[in-house]
Parts: structure tokens; sequence; C-alpha cells
């Protein structure tokens, strides 16, 4: 616990220096350093799409439609509610989907199943984790990674309608080999741009319109995992974010590194408010002049908070954590104190967080989770036409 509490603390110094809120003493000398190893990390980078556009590493083909749903950057862009929209929409077409994720930050297995596949030289000997046979949710969200889980919550199905699997490994072509047993006929690699070893069919890039590539550097310096100049790759770009702003700029800088993806403007819409204890639900409007403390551990917390004032909410406090940060009760507890000290009334958090709280301290404020469902705004036609393809296949 120690361990992990220590690099989420390093990690967040890291991610300051990034964005420039620590530019003296240590911070200048280490940012340099970070500089350098970007170059490093941009050359690596390129030289693995390399090998792999040439042939000398193998890219893996599965016989049934594979959609890429990635980024550019390292978080942000409101990918899970993307692919929640294109599973629901699959479905809804009489695909059988199948969410492939490696799940990030969930509990690693036994040391005794990852020391059976080492040595048993078939990484088949441990299958991947199966968190929803698209009826049921079958793992927690610290077995599973917390995106897969709650895509697993969001896609299950009913009686009547039989949902989407979710299936978390690592190896992607093993975890798709598992979907398409199980009877999958469409996947969706989540996060899956950088994941070159399993050829998609189409590549769906998301782009945050409202901070598209942070400072254009490269991992450590930057936020970037991909060189711009990688937007090539692209089959489809969902510009994320967007809010009636002009766009032009930006369409124009895509256009110029990619002249045929299909360019589709998308927001993140608040529906309504969750109880995190009792599931009880409550309109937007509930949030209107409200007094309320925000926490929460997601790579972009101002655009949460930005929602909460625009609901009619007046944030007295909040706390942000390291990204997919798994909270403690203490920490809960310790947070519920502080919030009632400013006068909050209610806890707010983002559905990702909440299904990374452990068992509500007694005594704590009500507290909700605010539900974010995607739309399309421009490019609907290229939105049915890439669907249409893919159930025409």
């Amino acid at each position: 616990m120690a361990l992990r509490d220590l690099s989420e603390k390093i990690e967040q110094y890291v991610v300051e220096i990034i964005n420039g809120h620590r530019r003296t003493g240590c911070a200048k000398y280490i940012r340099h350093a970070l500089f350098i190893l970007s170059r490093l990390y941009h050359s690596a980078v390129q030289l693995r799409l390399a090998l792999y556009n040439e042939g000398i590493l193998r890219q893996h083909v599965l016989g049934c439609f594979v959609i890429s749903v990635g980024n550019l950057t390292t978080g942000g862009t409101g990918k899970t509610p993307v692919v929640e929209l294109l599973a629901k929409t699959l479905m809804e077409r009489g695909k059988r989907v199948a969410v492939l994720s490696r799940g990030y930050r969930s509990k690693p297995r036994p040391w005794w199943y990852r020391m059976k596949a080492l040595f048993s030289g078939n990484p088949d000997v441990v299958p991947p984790r199966l968190v929803s046979d698209g009826t049921r949710v079958l793992l927690d969200s610290a077995q599973s990674g917390d995106e897969p889980f709650m895509l697993a919550q969001n896609l299950k199905g009913t009686d009547e309608r039989r949902g989407a699997m979710v299936v978390v490994d690592k190896n992607r072509f093993k975890g798709g080999i598992f979907a398409i047993d199980r009877g999958a006929d469409t996947l969706i690699l989540d996060d899956g741009f950088q994941y070159l070893r399993l050829r998609p069919w189409t590549n769906i890039l998301l782009v945050d319109s409202t901070n598209p590539f942070h400072n254009h550097e490269m991992l450590p310096c930057g936020m970037l995992r991909d060189p711009i100049e990688n937007l090539k790759r692209a089959d489809y770009i969902f510009l994320t974010k967007c809010d009636g702003r002009d766009l032009h700029h930006l369409r124009r800088f895509l256009k110029r590194h990619n002249q045929l993806a299909e360019i589709i403007e998308c927001n993140h819409v608040p529906k309504y408010l969750q109880g995190i204890t009792d599931e009880s639900r409550q309109p937007l409007d509930y949030l209107k002049g409200k007094k309320v403390a925000s926490i929460s551990a997601i790579a972009v917390p101002e655009s949460f908070n930005r929602y909460l004032r625009q609901l009619g909410a007046t944030i007295v406090y909040q706390e942000h954590f390291a990204d997919h940060h798994r909270y403690h009760k203490k920490e809960l507890a310790a947070f519920g104190r502080n919030a009632r000290k400013a006068g909050a009334e209610l806890i707010l958090t983002t559905e990702k967080d909440a299904v990374r709280f452990p068992e509500m301290p007694a005594g704590i404020l009500p507290a909700f989770f605010l539900r974010v469902e995607i739309i399309i705004l421009k490019g609907e036609e290229a939105f049915n036409r890439c669907i249409a393809q893919i159930c025409l296949g």
C-alpha cells in the first residue's frame, strides 16, 4: 500500500512538472532530463511502428471485425463513453460484441498463476479474465480494472437482449480468440491505437478538442504516447468535448496530417446523478444552488468540475488524486470531514471514480456520481457509414 502511494505521489509530481506548475529548483533539471527521455521515446515508438510496417514484427489478424479505439495522449479524451456508444449501436444492429481491454491497474493474478504461464511456455494455460459474459458481471473493479468494470456494468444485457462481453488480458490477440470462441463476431479494442500486435479493421482516434496535444511533447516530457504525425494511421477522428466553439483551425491541422480520415465532432453530456450507496437517481437540476465537494482521480479533473459548475453547483471543497487511484476508506472519511467543515451538502465524483470507492464510511455526506454519455454533434453520417460497413461485413 505504501509503495503504491509513493508511486502515485511521484506520478503527481512529474505531472506537475510537465504541466509547468513546478519550474524552479530540482524541477528545472528534471524537466531537462524528461525532455531528453522524450526524444528517445519518440525514436523508440517510430522504430517499433516501422518494424510492424515492414513485417519484421508480426501483426495478427482475427477472423472478425476489430475496431480499435484509442488516443494519441495519455488519457482525458473521454474514451470509455465512445466505446460504450459503439458497442450499444452495434448490438442494436444485431452484432455480438466483445470489448477487449488490457485492464490497466487491475489487481495482478496470484504469483503461482503467473509462474504457471511462464514455465509452461504456453500463455493459454492462464485464460483471459472474463469481466462480463454479456448478461452477468463476473468480476469486481479491482480484478478487472475500473474502465472494463464500468463498461461491463453499462453494457450488460437483460433476459430479452444479450449484452456485450468484456474480456481483460494484456495479450489482446489471446483475448480476441477467447471472445470469438464464446460467440463474439465484432471486437472493440479498447485503448488500441498503440497495440500494434493485433491488426484492426478500422482505427478510431480520439482527440480532446479543448486540449488536443497538450504541449506537443512525447512522454515523459509531455502527454503524447504517439508523435502527432501518426495521426495518419487513423480512419476516423472523434473530436471530443466539443461545446460549440469554432474548431476550424483544429480541423485544418488534422487534415494537414491526415486528409482521408473522417472527422466526427461529439460532446460528453451529463444525464443524471446516481447515488453511490443506494443507486437512487436525481435529475441534473438537483445540483442548482447546492454547495458540493468534488473528488476525482481522472486525467483531466477540470472538465468534471466544469460540468458541476455549469449545472449550478458551487464547489466549496475539492481533492484530486493520481489517475486511476484506488481509494481507501480512511481517505474518504477524511474527505467527508473536510467537505462538511467547508459547508458542502453533497459529495460528487465521476462514474469511473465511483467504481473504485470502497464501502462508504458511516455518517458521510450523501454521495453521487455524474452519469455522462456521448452525443454526436457533427459527422453523424460518417459514424453511420462506419457502423453500416461493419454490419454488412
